[in-house]
């Protein structure tokens, strides 16, 4: 806790705002940082020994939207992973790759590609022919990686995320589980987007990529892979219906926009007009899950138990 409130202190002093989880293994996070104060947050974060030369990734779109308080919390893991296993050593990950070998190695036809990131985020934005793990959390896709790529141990398997964090695991936890060559997307989709740009590279990943903050994306290219789940119209806007008892997650064109009123039901746009208090009496007791269109193996499947019953 005294790490973390010094790290507090410092951040807000220099009018930081963001998301950040910090625990034995690392930090991870998110947040929006004044552009005069950069530098001054570079080197406080580096002036900790532990964060000493810590990747910083910065994002491809520059908003100041994202975030509007500083919230850093103490977990027993930056990544929930379900892993309880005591011989696993999470230090022993796969090996890094920046956009240029990243390129050359998903040339191979012998290389599989592996997306560790949600569904949610898959299906707005992916790299060409990657291998989605139709899960709803970390904690499920790591087992489930393991069991899909079976009969794959021998090839060379690339893995990506959002910003690298989860890989840093997932490429550990196929080493741990037998697999040869495993490599990972350093810095994630972030690094690699500012990396092609930067260099005149060939851009393989196409769509938009999935970001935890109030933007929701950023776009990589003007690929729209996905659709609306109202009306099947081409669309990657993610948004969360207006209706606080469902708040589910889910794309929405503006056209569905206008006529759901934000919201992803008639259902639920019948309850944001009830007056506040008969609203908030809906609400109790309400399951919410994940709020989330979750996805199996079966497919996508709406969030069942919404509080308006």
């Amino acid at each position: 806790m005294v790490f973390r409130d010094q790290l507090y202190t410092g951040l807000n002093a220099l009018l930081v705002y963001g998301r950040i989880q910090v625990a034995a293994e690392g930090l991870n996070g998110q947040a929006s940082v004044p552009r005069s104060s950069f530098e001054a947050c570079k080197n406080m974060l580096y002036s900790f020994p532990c964060l000493k030369d810590m990747r910083l990734n910065m994002a491809i779109e520059d908003s100041s939207r994202s975030f509007w308080v500083l919230k850093i919390r103490v977990r027993e893991k930056i990544v929930a992973d379900g892993i309880t296993d005591p011989t696993f050593d999470a230090t022993q990950t796969g090996q890094y790759l920046d956009a240029r070998s990243f390129n050359l190695l998903t040339e191979n036809p012998e290389t599989v590609v592996v997306d560790m990131r949600n569904h949610y985020e898959y299906e707005v934005g992916h790299f060409d022919k990657a291998l989605e793990l139709p899960s709803d959390t970390f904690r499920d896709q790591l087992p489930q990686a393991t069991e899909i790529l079976q009969n794959h141990q021998d090839k060379p398997i690339v893995m990506y995320c959002t910003g690298g964090i989860r890989c840093e695991k997932a490429s550990a936890y196929l080493l741990h589980h037998g697999f040869r060559q495993v490599y990972h997307l350093e810095g994630g989709i972030i690094s690699y987007a500012r990396q092609v740009r930067e260099q005149g590279l060939e851009n393989k990943f196409k769509g938009k990529n999935f970001v935890f903050d109030g933007r929701m994306g950023e776009r990589i290219t003007g690929d729209i892979i996905s659709h609306c789940h109202q009306c099947g119209e081409p669309c990657d806007t993610h948004t969360n219906c207006r209706n606080a008892g469902c708040h589910l997650l889910f794309i929405q064109c503006e056209a569905c926009k206008m006529k759901f009123d934000g919201c992803c039901s008639q259902t639920c746009m019948q309850v944001i007009h009830l007056p506040l208090e008969e609203q908030k009496q809906l609400r109790k007791g309400a399951f919410r899950g994940q709020m989330i269109n979750h996805k199996s193996k079966q497919g996508l499947r709406p969030r069942l138990n919404r509080a308006q019953g």
